[in-house]
């Protein structure tokens, strides 16, 4: 993933109501693939 894609899916992860820990989270868990960074579902 280059710079620029990387700032259109923080972009929209912003855009559809996520905190920056949950982006710094899935961005993480994307990355190291850790279950630990894995997004929760919402109630």
């Amino acid at each position: 993933m280059n710079m620029s894609e990387a700032a259109r899916i923080i972009l929209g992860l912003r855009a559809a109501g996520w905190d920056e820990k949950e982006i710094n989270d899935f961005i993480l868990y994307v990355e190291t693939g850790e279950e630990q960074y894995k997004p929760k579902e919402k109630d």
